[in-house]
């Protein structure tokens, strides 16, 4: 998979929805009533974080869900990527970027969506030949006003933000022109995904899909 083609993916799915979910799950069985809630709210788009031992078997879960797209996020290094793309992931997110892990998910034929914190990052990804990128952690990093000011030098360069973006703040960066989406797991909420209470989740979700700058 080519560089550009990896961005165009990413733009198809960061234009699904104003917010991609990004979920922990450390019970298998929660995965599949989670991504349905999730679909059925309005956010196809899931995250899965590779954070505990059945993240695995959660994208493959995931993917039995009707209208979801499911990627496996927290991608560090080649092995994590083959992993993720033998799951079934159809995409992946990283906190940061190297040369060793876009060698990876282009062999491996799976779109990534790379982590980066600062100009230089984001002049790394586009000297690839990407121009969709995640902007991690968002709110330690100068949050909405930052990527503001990014648009500037590199108006080219689109975002999804990630890292302490909530219902509070998440309109602030949705209203950039170089904002595509925002990551949050305000929605995955786990103690309503301990107590069951997938209809809340779905609601959860339904207000998110909503969100506008």
């Amino acid at each position: 998979m080519t560089p550009k083609d990896a961005s165009a993916f990413a733009k198809e799915i960061c234009g699904l929805a104003p917010v991609v979910p990004v979920i922990v799950v450390d019970d298998l069985a929660h995965a599949v009533p989670l991504a349905t809630a999730l679909v059925a709210g309005g956010l196809p788009v899931l995250e899965v974080t590779l954070r505990t031992p059945v993240a695995l078997d959660v994208v493959k879960a995931m993917k039995q869900v009707s209208g979801g797209i499911v990627g496996a996020g927290t991608l560090l290094t080649p092995d994590d990527v083959r992993a993720a793309k033998e799951a079934g992931a159809e995409f992946g997110v990283s906190p940061g970027v190297t040369d060793e892990l876009l060698d990876a998910c282009e062999e491996a034929e799976l779109p990534l969506l790379g982590g980066t914190a600062t100009i230089s990052e984001a002049m790394f990804m586009l000297s690839r030949g990407y121009d969709v990128a995640k902007f991690f952690p968002a709110e330690v990093n100068g949050g909405a006003p930052a990527l503001k000011a990014f648009n500037g030098p590199l108006p080219q360069m689109n975002y999804c933000p990630t890292g302490g973006v909530s219902p509070k703040n998440a309109a602030s960066y949705l209203s950039l022109p170089n904002v595509m989406c925002v990551g949050g797991s305000w929605v995955c909420d786990k103690a309503l995904m301990a107590g069951g209470k997938w209809d809340e989740i779905e609601a959860l979700a339904r207000e998110a899909s909503k969100l506008k700058g």
